[in-house]
């Protein structure tokens, strides 16, 4: 046969292959191995995809190669595997020309980017951590943004778990969120642990069962929102996603949706602990980023969560030794008076109303935000308000409270921040409800800053901290590989900012100290809305947002940091390392 390109290299001669034994070749730099199977000269990649174990050390069987490592085995013509937990391994063309072998590395015909694709979507299916690591470092190295590797885990996750949207597609939009603000290898892991948490919550899963819009004419929006509202009243789920797949259909605009699913929400008392609003929001974060063309496949996966959620006015917290439901449907009958009352008008009150909303009586914190409307404060001036006292709530909360209660402040948050944020994109008086309930929550919480911790800049050891802002940054990572340096956390942040360094670099830094965490679902919570929330506030508070955020991250580290050694050895396999390889830097005993 004669050779046909000059991407053909010479690297062996046939009698140095005899049958049924593998041999490793250098071909331009990269490992080969050679296989000789029935007759037939077989070239493949001689790292074992899986973890990088030569290939020319295993065995062939009826055509298959077999790892010895951990027993991989593939198809030596095509390079496919035959178990789950490895990927394919790569094929290379081989010709034979007067008893010399010829293999050309430079191609073998496959579409990376497709393959990285197919192989992320099997991995989320069959849950194996490494290879959606694997997955991601590849795309990511093809160019492929984000979003579009998000998009794959969301468009799964939506489709494949029958209880609908819950904290993995959260944590997913969350990370997705935070990718542009992060450095390039934490980029990497924020997208593969959101896709990893996706693949956990759907291991087992039914899928969900899809609907379609209904078949009727001459419907409006307003008709639709009303049938919606009544079948989530109801907690009839089905009927309700017929509903709203047909607003869809109808053309319904993100505002329109959002105004329709928040309306139902609000209806009733902070679903759920402030879960429902905050897991509504990120649903229609993740269709800014993935396109409003994927509504139909996205949102029915929340009607659900919303039908089947707790409704806190029922609750006895909520009704004794006062009667905060009866108090609050009176607020409510004067929201639309009080707006009219406030239009035109100019609201600068909102470091009294922080103070009055981290105070320990209901009264003057309902009353607070009725004259707020009056006096002309807008939905977006209270949501952020509110946001704000939740994240003091946090950077004062005291570490004589028992561990588990951070989480009840962060709930309380990360509630107030999906309001503001539904806000923004479709304001009503509806949605006003929210600030009231979510008030209500931020009241229950005041016995966590009883005492409250001191912030830091009414610390003395704030100001003998370095000034210099690489040594911050790197304290405050080395500081996170000890348990529960809270305090030190928030004074570090706090004086990083105070002297004017770059707030990029911190926020780039915060993501890195939870990225490296196994962490836990309301981590991811804290960082995303406290890196969201800083970007709108004035210097101050966002100060005081980072530090909660960082005192948060500090309690719950350090941990096991598996899932970051998964991420590496991922990483090491992608720069073409040989795992099983003798480490000669390694001490010897």
């Amino acid at each position: 046969m004669a050779v046909t390109t000059t991407d053909f290299v010479p690297c062996a001669h046939v009698d140095d292959i005899p049958e049924g034994s593998i041999i490793a070749v250098n071909v331009e730099g990269h490992s080969i191995a050679l296989a000789n199977t029935e007759g037939t000269i077989r070239a493949v990649d001689n790292r074992c995809p899986h973890m990088g174990y030569p290939l020319n050390q295993g065995t062939i069987h009826n055509g298959i190669i077999i790892c010895h490592w951990h027993h991989a085995r593939f198809d030596l013509a095509s390079g496919c595997t035959f178990d789950a937990f490895a990927d394919d391994v790569r094929p290379y063309p081989v010709e034979i020309h007067d008893g010399q072998v010829y293999v050309n590395v430079h191609s073998n015909g496959r579409d990376p980017v497709a393959h990285w694709k197919r192989r992320l979507s099997e991995s989320l299916e069959q849950n194996i951590n490494l290879v959606i690591a694997k997955s991601v470092i590849s795309l990511r190295s093809n160019q492929v943004n984000g979003d579009d590797i998000a998009e794959i885990g969301t468009r799964y996750g939506a489709y494949r778990r029958q209880q609908g949207w819950g904290p993995a597609l959260t944590i997913l939009t969350c990370m997705a969120n935070v990718v542009p603000k992060l450095s390039d290898p934490d980029k990497i892991l924020a997208l593969y642990q959101g896709l990893l948490h996706v693949a956990r919550d759907t291991a087992g899963a039914s899928p969900r069962i899809v609907f379609t819009p209904l078949e009727t004419e001459d419907l409006t929006l307003k008709r639709i929102k009303e049938w919606f509202r009544y079948l989530i009243e109801v907690r009839n789920a089905d009927g309700a996603e017929r509903a709203l797949l047909t607003a869809i259909q109808m053309d319904a605009t993100p505002c329109d949706m959002c105004d329709m699913m928040v309306a139902a929400a609000t209806d009733h008392f902070y679903r759920d602990g402030g879960h429902v609003l905050d897991f509504i929001n990120k649903g229609f974060e993740i269709l800014d980023r993935i396109g409003w063309d994927k509504a139909n496949e996205i949102l029915p996966s929340l009607v659900g969560v919303l039908s089947r959620s707790q409704r806190s006015e029922e609750l006895n917290r909520w009704q004794s030794p006062i009667n905060l439901v009866a108090l609050l449907n009176d607020a409510f009958d004067e929201l639309e008076s009080l707006s009219k009352q406030g239009e035109g008008k100019t609201w600068g009150g909102a470091e009294a109303l922080t103070e009055t909303l981290l105070g320990d009586d209901p009264h003057a914190i309902i009353d607070a935000l009725k004259n707020a409307f009056a006096e002309g404060a807008t939905l977006t001036q209270l949501t952020q308000t509110l946001t704000y006292a939740g994240a003091v709530r946090i950077a004062r909360f005291h570490i004589k409270n028992e561990f588990n209660d951070w989480i009840a402040v962060l709930h309380t948050y990360s509630a107030a921040n999906a309001l503001h944020q539904c806000a923004k994109r479709a304001p009503s008086l509806e949605l006003a409800r929210g600030i009231f309930h979510n008030a209500m929550a931020l009241y229950f919480d005041r016995w966590f800053n009883k005492p409250a911790a001191r912030l830091p800049h009414e610390q003395r050891a704030t100001e003998t901290l370095s000034d210099n802002p690489d040594e911050l940054l790197n304290g405050l990572v080395e500081l996170l590989d000890t348990q529960a340096q809270v305090d030190e956390a928030g004074r570090m942040v706090y004086r990083y900012l105070s002297l004017g360094h770059p707030r990029e670099a911190l926020l780039e830094r915060l993501g890195h100290v939870l990225l490296r965490e196994d962490a836990e679902f309301h981590s991811f919570q804290t960082l995303e809305a406290a890196f969201s929330q800083s970007e709108e506030l004035d210097e101050e508070r966002a100060r005081i947002t980072l530090v909660g955020a960082a005192r948060y991250l500090a309690a719950h580290a350090p941990t096991a940091r598996a899932l970051c050694q998964t991420a590496n050895l991922a990483l090491r396999l992608h720069r073409g390392e040989d795992l099983s390889a003798e480490d000669s830097d390694e001490d010897a005993e």
